[in-house]
């Protein structure tokens, strides 16, 4: 009998799916060894040799259904992956898993269901059969009110990926607006949202920069002077972070918040996702890596 600690003890061993493990020991009779060849042997245990690769390439999604929407993002070691129809297959095929399943965590999402299979085992085989590592890196799920709209923009086919909402009904402004989060980058809504912290590290930095100004200058400034000249540039520094401050990019005479104001709207949230943000990009291209595989068979 194929037990189910059976087949974790085989999946732990080779990182393969769990139906691809159930089917390696009904194959070999229970024999976890005789497993284990049987999937080397047609490839599928490979996946777990690279589960410590860096994955810092892929692309994000939206997904939109009723009052849900999730925004993710997939991982594959190479650019070149991530146009691959499969790995696009996957990335789309989560989505709906994810709005089937109404996963509030990623460890939700691992579980959700794509047929008879987990994502996380879709990943796990797909890795085994491009030969990159695929992950799902990070998902966050957004609801709204009926009252509400979505906004979905995605640029460069997915690299940048937001998802934002807005009272009103206006779908047209919600998505213009996110083109703009896309482009301009903010990283809070409003001022008020903006940590303590993060201020004082920000006044640090531009007091010093400021001093050393002053002590090169050929008439240097009184003390009190250089406080106004922080104190403008701490201003100008939370205008460039804050999305309702920031000078719109489709009109330049008004901020995102006029812009809003002007059309009866205002934002309630936003998500804004950029492929490999904050992790650690491979050191070798593509085609060093290549060039790498092709030096071993000389």
């Amino acid at each position: 009998m194929i037990t189910a600690s059976l087949v974790k003890e085989l999946r732990d061993k080779t990182g393969a799916g769990m139906m691809d493990c159930k089917k390696a020991l009904t194959e070999t009779n229970g024999d976890i060894e005789k497993a284990i060849d049987w999937l080397r042997e047609r490839g599928i245990s490979k996946a777990a040799k690279k589960a410590d690769r860096i994955a810092a390439e892929g692309l994000c999604n939206v997904v939109t259904y009723g009052n849900e929407a999730y925004i993710y993002e997939v991982n594959s070691e190479t650019d070149f992956v991530a146009k691959n129809d499969q790995f696009v297959e996957l990335l789309n095929n989560i989505g709906q898993a994810l709005i089937d399943s109404h996963a509030n965590t990623i460890e939700d999402a691992l579980e959700a269901k794509i047929g008879n299979e987990t994502v996380s085992d879709a990943l796990v085989a797909l890795t085994a059969k491009i030969g990159e590592k695929i992950s799902l890196r990070r998902v966050v799920r957004v609801t709204k009110q009926d009252d509400e709209v979505f906004g979905v923009y995605k640029h460069m086919g997915g690299r940048i990926a937001v998802l934002n909402v807005l009272k009103g009904e206006d779908a047209v402004l919600a998505e213009d607006i996110c083109m703009h989060i896309a482009a301009m980058n903010p990283r809070y809504m409003r001022e008020d949202q903006i940590p303590q912290d993060v201020l004082e590290h920000e006044r640090t930095i531009l007091t010093q920069e400021a001093l050393n100004e002053n002590a090169e200058a050929a008439k240097p400034k009184p003390e009190n002077i250089i406080v106004k000249m922080v104190e403008g540039r701490i201003n100008k520094f939370k205008k460039d972070i804050c999305l309702v401050d920031q000078i719109y990019v489709k009109n330049s005479d008004i901020t995102v918040g006029q812009e809003l104001k002007n059309n009866g709207s205002d934002i309630v949230t936003f998500v804004r996702f950029e492929v490999g943000e904050g992790m650690e990009k491979r050191a070798n291209d593509f085609a060093a890596e290549v060039a790498a595989q092709l030096e071993e068979f000389k």
